[in-house]
């Protein structure tokens, strides 16, 4: 498997890197649920009829088979397509945040410098996945002779393996970046509120019991047994 074990999640009913990836992302649970980042109270549509705002057709193709293979639906539960990731990240494209409006963007910029400098390209998000997308399925045709989309499961992983570790050369901004910004929005848009798109059906608090946005459930805390209801949203949906 190319990716780390620390960010892949397997399509491998067997394989431990999906409870890896939840654990890692239990911190994330609570602060999507109750905040999020999405761009307002809308309701979302099935996850074959969302249609984008952002994404063109061939960056939604490449959009949807990456988050396929970055949390593939498996024995234990749905994926990202299933919960509407893809339809999170789109809408987080009309949003401040993606156009670079919560942080301080101008220079001098330092791509080499220490993360406690702060982020460090000249790029919002939105201007991250318009390039990223274009770069990445560029190296697969020049490559395999394909888009991202068409490469086998195997070689989709290698290739997100090689974003992850920055052994694809992009020409506008580094890989590790592009794919950095992907993963993160692949988490949020899995276990946010399903207000803001993602988290569809409550699959991802359903998946690592997480109680939602339920009034109180202190009286279950100190007891050794796992929370016996399901999920509930800001808005009272049930899981």
């Amino acid at each position: 498997m190319a990716f780390s074990k620390e960010t892949m999640m397997s399509s491998d009913s067997t394989s431990p890197s999906r409870r890896r990836f939840l654990k890692l992302s239990l911190a994330v649970a609570p602060a999507a649920a109750a905040a999020g980042c999405g761009n307002g109270d809308r309701g979302t549509a099935a996850a074959d009829d969302y249609r984008p705002a952002f994404f063109d057709a061939a960056e939604w193709t490449f959009l949807r088979a990456a988050l396929a293979r970055l949390i593939p639906a498996d024995a234990r539960g749905p994926g990202a397509l299933e919960a509407g990731v893809p339809e999170y990240i789109d809408r987080q494209m009309a949003t401040p945040w993606a156009h670079g409006q919560l942080w301080y963007m101008r220079g001098p910029f330092q791509p080499e410098a220490a993360a406690t400098l702060g982020y460090q390209l000249r790029l919002a998000p939105r201007e991250i996945y318009r390039l990223g997308i274009a770069e990445a399925d560029a190296a697969c045709r020049d490559r395999h002779g394909k888009p991202f989309a068409e490469l086998a499961p195997a070689q989709q992983d290698a290739v997100l393996g090689q974003l992850e570790q920055g052994a694809i050369v992009f020409g506008a901004l580094p890989s590790k970046a592009f794919f950095a910004l992907l993963l993160g929005n692949a988490r949020e848009g899995f276990f946010c509120d399903p207000q803001h798109g993602g988290n569809r059906g409550l699959a991802g608090w359903k998946l690592i019991g997480f109680p939602g946005a339920r009034a109180d459930f202190m009286d279950w805390v100190e007891r050794d047994v796992a929370y016996p209801l399901p999920p509930v949203s800001i808005h009272g949906q049930r899981g």
